[in-house]
Order: C-alpha cells, then sequence, then structure tokens
C-alpha cells in the first residue's frame, strides 16, 4: 500500500487511489477483515496535508495491508508531509523498554525525527513542545485496562492540544479485552497515571470511543475539549476476535497474556510476580512464599523488557495458566488463592490501591470475603458506567 514518494501531488493522487483498491479487494475477500484507523490512509491523508505534524506513536503504530506492514510514521515521512516530530508513550517509540522505565528524548534513527518522550517526569506535551504544530495524529495500540497507561497518555495529549487549540486525529484500533466490561470504577482519592477515570478495570471501549469519552465528560483539566476526528475501524463489533499483530509492550507477548492482564496485573502490587522476567509473562503467577508442594515453579531472571524482575534467581512456586479458556471477566480465584497461601504478613504493597482504584479491594481480600460478595460490591459502578459508556459508542 505504501509507496516510495518523488513527487508529491501525482503520487498523492497515486496513494489514495491505491487504498481503495486495496481496501476493496480486502473486503471481497473477507468481510471479517478488520481494517484499522492507520490502514484507512485514503480517509485522513487530505487532512494532513499543509499542516505541521506532531505524532504519537509507539511500535503498533503501523499499516497493514495482509502481505506487510509499514510504520505509520515511516509512511508519512515518505509521503513528503511535513512530520516535525513523534512523542513516545511507556515503553518508548520502538517499545523496548521496560514498563516503569524512564524514557529519554533523543532522534529516530530512521527518519531523524526528535523523539520526545511522555513517559517520566514529562507526560503531558508542553507549549514549547507543541510551537509550531498545528495538528496531532494519536495512533496507539491499547488492550482495554484502565490501569495500562497508554489511555493516560491520550488523556494528556488531548488536554495540551484542547489548551492550544490544536486539533487531533486519532485512528482507532479494536480493543482485545472489548467484550466485557468489569472490576472496580475507580475512586477520585487514588487517581495516578494507571488510573486516571471514573472507569472499571475493563471498560469495553476502543480507545477512538475512548477519547470521545474523556471529551464529552469533561475529564479534561479545567473542561476543555478538543477539536477530536476518530478515524473509524471497518467490519469491527466489541465481540470481534482480534489478534495484535505487534506486541504493544515487551511483558505482552500474545493473545493468551493480554487477555488474562487485566485479572493478573493486580500482583504487580503484591509480593507475587505474574512472569516477567519469564517468556511466560502475564500467563503465570508465583512467588517463593506461595505454596512449596505447586507442581508447576518458575525461575525469572533479568531478560528484554524486565531488567529487574521479582524474585529474580529465586524458586517460585504458582499456577501456569496458559491453557485456561478465554476470560471474559476478571479472575479472582488466582488472587484470591495466593493472598490465603501467601506466608508472609506483606502481601499488598502500595502500588495495589493504585491499580485497583479502591481501597476496598484490598479490605476485602484481608477480610476473606467471597468471589461473590467482593464482584456483588462492583455492580453499582459498573452499572453506572455502562450509562455513560453508551453515549460514546462507535461499534456494537
Amino acid at each position: 500500500m505504501i509507496l516510495t514518494i518523488r513527487k508529491n501531488t501525482y503520487l498523492f493522487i497515486l496513494l489514495v487511489i491505491s487504498s481503495t483498491i486495496v481496501s476493496s479487494g480486502q473486503e471481497q475477500e473477507s468481510m471479517h477483515y478488520i481494517q484499522t484507523g492507520a490502514d484507512q490512509i485514503g480517509s485522513y491523508l487530505p487532512k494532513l496535508k499543509g499542516k505541521k505534524i506532531a505524532i504519537v506513536a509507539n511500535q503498533t503504530s503501523v499499516i497493514y495491508d495482509r502481505k506487510k506492514t509499514t510504520h505509520l510514521v515511516d509512511s508519512l515521512v515518505s509521503l513528503d508531509l511535513n512530520i516535525k516530530k513523534v512523542f513516545a508513550p511507556e515503553h518508548g517509540f520502538r517499545g523496548k523498554a521496560d514498563a516503569g522505565e524512564s524514557i529519554e528524548d533523543g532522534v529516530d534513527i530512521k527518519t531523524k525525527l526528535p523523539i520526545i518522550s511522555l513517559y517520566g517526569k514529562n507526560k503531558k506535551p508542553t507549549k514549547d513542545q507543541l510551537k509550531g504544530i498545528n495538528l496531532v495524529i494519536f495512533d496507539i495500540q491499547d488492550v482495554g485496562a484502565r490501569f495500562y497507561t497508554y489511555i493516560s497518555t491520550l488523556h494528556y495529549v488531548m488536554e495540551a492540544c484542547a489548551e492550544l487549540n490544536i486539533p487531533l486525529i486519532l485512528l482507532d484500533r479494536p480493543n482485545p479485552n472489548g467484550h466485557y466490561i468489569d472490576g472496580p470504577v475507580l475512586e477520585t482519592d487514588h487517581k495516578s497515571f494507571v488510573g486516571m477515570h471514573p472507569v472499571p478495570v475493563v471498560y469495553g471501549m476502543t480507545i477512538g470511543e475512548y477519547g470521545q469519552m474523556i471529551n464529552g465528560e469533561k475529564w479534561l483539566k479545567d473542561g476543555v475539549k478538543v477539536a477530536l476526528t476518530v478515524i473509524k475501524l471497518k467490519n469491527y463489533t466489541h465481540n470481534s476476535e482480534y489478534i495484535l499483530p505487534i506486541k504493544p509492550s515487551p511483558n505482552l507477548p500474545n493473545e493468551k497474556s493480554i487477555n488474562l492482564y487485566p485479572s493478573l496485573c493486580f500482583f504487580e502490587g503484591t509480593n507475587v510476580s505474574a512472569g516477567r522476567g519469564t517468556d511466560m509473562q502475564f500467563q503465570i503467577y508465583g512467588s517463593p512464599f506461595l505454596n512449596k508442594k505447586s507442581k508447576f515453579t518458575f525461575t525469572a531472571v533479568p531478560n528484554e523488557g524486565s531488567k529487574y524482575p521479582k524474585h529474580a534467581h529465586a524458586i517460585s512456586y504458582g499456577e501456569d495458566l496458559r491453557k485456561v479458556n478465554k476470560l471474559s471477566n476478571i479472575n479472582l480465584s488466582w488472587l484470591i488463592k495466593a493472598y490465603k497461601q501467601n506466608r508472609t504478613k506483606s502481601f499488598f504493597n502500595s502500588f495495589f490501591t493504585k491499580l485497583a482504584g479502591t481501597k476496598s479491594l484490598q479490605t476485602q481480600l484481608e477480610k476473606e470475603a467471597s468471589e461473590s460478595v467482593i464482584r456483588a460490591s462492583w455492580k453499582k459502578g459498573i452499572d453506572e458506567f455502562k450509562i455513560v459508556r453508551n453515549k460514546y459508542l462507535i461499534y456494537q
């Protein structure tokens, strides 16, 4: 789909025609083939002409035509569009950094564009960083969990654009956990970068729908609203099966880890490992402090995406979840079991409440509340959220 551009006008027209032909062929081949916002280049390319553009992107920001993938930034640069800089979220522009690792500003080796980190001390683009920019493009693959920080980055990008009257084009992507809604709704007192909005842990929206909700509910500072355009998906519903062609972060390597992530991420706030430092990240859990009679053990060691894994070089006892059925809710049984088996007094750390978005979950576990009791406490918040959510749905 992406061509090497020499002369702007002629090949711009050719590209749009080519994009239309490819899209038509794909739809004839399979009506179930999902086209991302980025894939539909003919839908947004005319909006980019004559603009000074910043792009918020990472390794998932690709145009995919079933034969090859090309990075969105590389593609737009090749079209002689006026791309000025790239903003990168957690894990960096090429997606290699550990969770929580500080990302430095730099220059992209391939395009020579300046890369500005939006993780660490600088989470929101500054006025100086956006000086001269009159259009921002946001294109990052989300996984549909509140504590996955790409939606927090979206919030701050939207806020910065709104304050400077810069339009934002959001290229929508499927939510691989879009088929359900579950978990406690975040309470304002526990707002952080791993939870900024009053939504359940799993919210069942694409990032485009979520952006519309941030705008519509006036969650940006001082209630400002950005001029937001969402380039919609084609052939997508919230129940669509979608396997990400590129892992969204170093420790979510496959479909199974992405599906288990909303359930296992709670362990990040405990003394239990969710498999960082292995090749089974977010598909297992265990700790040296759990049942030593467990048939499944693993030993974490430093690796790509986890330079300092929990319990490195020690034997952890736990469960292998790689063969469990696909989840359509948050599984609490593993968390409850691990808490009951824990042989120390320091199961929780301060991060747990930030992940849960409420102090109640820790209290319920400490009081050994049943799973049904915990779930019942979520129901009112989920029901109220669904009413809000319905106002912003693009897909059913």
